[in-house]
């Protein structure tokens, strides 16, 4: 019931309003709103350290890097699918630096679904898209929001950030 009241309250308050009302923090606890990236299509990421999907985290930089003109790259990573993101937020920024050179912009750490879903992904999983809505069914499902916040399209866990399927809405 709590949850459903949630995302009542996240989908009211962001009926007229993009991703970018939302107060997240970054990896090292400051403040930042999506909004920061206005003007660019934004791709949220849910990441984790020890998933079979983490070597992502390669083609993730490389996409931002490819279409950093065009695209902000975000990662938030989560330990709700099972137990694979057990680290703390610098452990989690010390991993994607050392094994991945991760420099795209990363929060910290969030819960994507359950009683303690982060507002910003109670919007993204329920929010009008030509693809699904719904619950994250694993690791490194990616939204792609638009140059005004707006999210226009989700991919699943095993579309790869370089495919064609990412690469043609950029």
């Amino acid at each position: 019931m709590k949850a459903l009241a949630f995302v009542i309250i996240a989908l009211l308050f962001t009926a007229n309003n993009p991703a970018y009302d939302f107060k997240l923090k970054t990896i090292d606890g400051k403040d930042f709103k999506l909004s920061k990236y206005k003007g660019k299509k934004i791709l949220v990421v849910n990441t984790a350290s020890k998933c079979g999907y983490t070597k992502q985290y390669a083609e993730l930089q490389q996409l931002a890097d490819k279409y950093k003109d065009k695209l902000v790259v975000v990662g938030f990573p989560a330990n709700n699918f099972g137990g694979q993101e057990p680290g703390t937020n610098q452990d989690i920024k010390t991993f994607c630096h050392d094994n991945f050179s991760v420099t795209f912009p990363m929060s910290g750490k969030v819960s994507v679904k359950g009683l303690d879903i982060d507002p910003l992904f109670a919007y993204l999983t329920t929010a009008p898209n030509p693809d699904f809505t719904g619950d994250i069914k694993w690791n490194f499902e990616k939204f792609l929001l638009d140059e005004n916040g707006k999210l226009i399209h989700r991919f699943r866990s095993a579309t790869t950030p370089m495919s064609d399927e990412i690469t043609k809405e950029l």
